[in-house]
């Protein structure tokens, strides 16, 4: 019964964003060409959950080429209006177009110069009449069975702000190098450019043990090098499969001696591997994608040149410290308790 409550809420709130396509056109394009041409900022504004959806649309509007701050319309009028100029682009969400505290200021923003763009299902409510650009995200009903709590017409907001930030990356020829500099102390920048080759595990670092060997000879690599796995080789370095804690927890439940049993009884043969000339970036995508925390990395003999543990990828240690790699010769630096 929840399992099926929770599909029939998923299934509302995908059709919630299918249907906006059938509505994008000229409003759509008017709103990324006002922005274009704004020499100001976008400024969001919404109340309650709306607000919350404007400001995820500003952070991610700032992150992909497009200033933007969220003002709160209750604050705006006890002295934050002030921070609107009419250089400004306004961007105002309210699901019936009816919230009071929008429709108050709303005027006022006018009177600045500002120009305004709405998102908001109330296609004839006293919002649409007075600003700019009108952009329909209504939705049939909410996935709250109570018809209350905003959750459709929320996640129909935030992709139609996906959807303008995207728009606008593209008009602009927003690439990987702009994104760095807008991420230049985090590993989301730093990750997109980096060669997996620069920061994965090499040579006498890399925990392996070799086909025919004993799982206790695989316990004492696991436990020396700290990685929480082993790769499992046969000759020639080629790769033939991996040995993880887990995979040690569930043998101990199958064998009576797991110290002496053969390492391929019990290694998980079908290994995710990439390239050495692949990106950390890509890298990454392949374990998130396969819910894993090690990667090999080897050459096109399918022989074992390096590894990689996902929390190197997401900030074990930073990749770079003013611009140099900050990676000791002949292996990649970590703690000897690695999380």
């Amino acid at each position: 019964m929840i399992i099926e409550q929770a599909k029939e809420v998923l299934k509302i709130e995908a059709q919630s964003i299918l249907s906006l396509m059938e509505r994008l056109g000229p409003e759509f394009e008017k709103a990324v060409d006002l922005i274009l041409k704004a020499k100001g900022r976008v400024i969001l504004t919404g109340m309650g959950k709306s607000g919350l959806i404007g400001r995820k649309i500003a952070a991610t509007f700032n992150s992909t080429g497009t200033p933007a701050l969220f003002l709160h319309p209750a604050e705006a009028i006890h002295g934050d209006l002030g921070m609107v100029t009419l250089d400004d682009i306004v961007l105002a969400i309210s699901n019936s177009g009816q919230t009071t505290e929008i429709n108050n200021i709303l005027p006022m923003l006018k009177n600045l110069g500002a120009r305004i763009i709405a998102f908001t299902g109330g296609m004839d409510s006293p919002m649409t009449r007075i600003c700019d650009v009108v952009i329909d995200v209504g939705v049939e009903r909410e996935a709250c069975p109570m018809g209350m709590a905003p959750t459709a017409s929320t996640t129909a907001a935030l992709a139609m702000g996906d959807a303008l930030a995207v728009a606008l990356m593209n008009s602009r020829r927003f690439n990987q190098d702009d994104f760095k500099r807008f991420h230049p102390g985090g590993i989301l920048g730093e990750r997109l450019s980096i060669n997996i080759s620069e920061v994965m595990l090499t040579d006498d670092q890399i925990p392996m043990v070799p086909m025919g060997s004993k799982v206790k000879n695989a316990i004492h690599e696991i436990d020396s090098k700290k990685l929480g796995a082993t790769l499992v080789i046969d000759k020639d370095q080629t790769l033939a499969g991996i040995i993880t804690d887990g995979d040690l927890r569930r043998a101990l439940l199958n064998h009576e001696n797991i110290r002496e049993v053969k390492v391929e009884i019990i290694m998980s043969p079908s290994t995710k591997t990439i390239g050495e000339n692949r990106t950390a970036a890509q890298a990454l995508e392949l374990m998130e994608l396969n819910a894993i925390t090690h990667l090999a990395i080897v050459d096109e003999q399918n022989r074992v040149k390096g590894l990689v543990h996902l929390h190197d990828l997401l900030g074990r240690e930073e990749f770079r410290v003013n611009g140099s790699l900050n990676i000791p010769t002949g292996a990649y630096r970590r703690s000897d308790n690695p999380a």
